[in-house]
């Protein structure tokens, strides 16, 4: 029998669908309960939840070909403009046992990687190939996505562990238009999250989080840091696919 279901879940299907592995169901309860917690730091977190204004998708340890289906279909919900300020919440499937946090970040750059493998459209010839260029940023069927990743591996940094499952969280970078780092909104929508932050994890900022467009930052730094407040070191795992063809 052919599936036609959407890739992309809803708050709803989690309370109706009947194929959803059990597996999933326990994560998303998990991550329910976390992000609506009345000190969870996020607001835009605790608002989408309560609202049903976030996406949700899952993968498998062998099989994550849902999710260039499930992320295409959700940038498509940004067509309408009551849709601006969604999230997409992607649950891996657990291991077997808890694993490192390098263990965690490699999988989830291995993910990004396969994303930008499986996408057919190019990047603009303007952006930033080099995720060592400060204006980089991950791009995915036409779209600046910053992307995320929680996992069981943070012991300091509380507001990173959203369950026994690593939880990639997507936003289309236009979902910050008047919240950029450099714009009134912006900053103080930022500073009043990263207070609560630190509240919550009981370690300072990390050193590697900043604003896109900094020139003195590095934007894929922010995608998986670290758990501690020390700078992440070396080269990004991710290696766009024009600069492969060309070594």
């Amino acid at each position: 029998m052919i599936h036609t279901k959407s890739a992309l879940l809803t708050k709803e299907d989690f309370d109706k669908r009947k194929d959803l592995p059990e597996w999933l169901l326990s994560e998303y309860e998990t991550f329910k309960n976390t992000v609506t917690d009345k000190t969870f730091p996020c607001y835009f977190g605790i608002n989408g939840q309560l609202k049903g204004e976030l996406r949700y998708a899952y993968i498998t340890q062998k099989d994550w070909s849902n999710l260039p289906l499930a992320l295409i279909d959700f940038l498509a919900l940004f067509e309408d403009p009551k849709h601006k300020r969604h999230g997409l919440f992607v649950f891996v499937e657990p291991f077997a046992t808890e694993r490192t946090l390098e263990d965690y970040r490699e999988q989830f750059w291995e993910i990004l990687q396969y994303l930008h493998e499986v996408d057919e459209i190019k990047w603009p010839i303007e952006s930033p190939r080099d995720p060592d260029h400060h204006l980089w940023d991950f791009r995915f069927n036409g779209e600046p996505i910053f992307a995320f990743g929680n996992t069981p591996a943070y012991k300091q940094r509380k507001t990173r562990d959203l369950g026994n499952a690593m939880v990639i969280g997507f936003q289309p970078r236009k979902i910050f238009e008047g919240l950029k780092g450099t714009e009134k909104g912006g900053i103080m929508s930022r500073d009043k999250v990263r207070e609560r932050v630190e509240a919550w994890d009981h370690l300072p900022k990390h050193p590697d989080i900043s604003h896109f467009g900094d020139p003195k930052h590095n934007e894929w730094k922010q995608f998986f840091i670290g758990d501690d407040s020390e700078p992440i070191q070396g080269k990004c795992p991710f290696t766009h696919k024009e600069l492969r063809q060309k070594s």
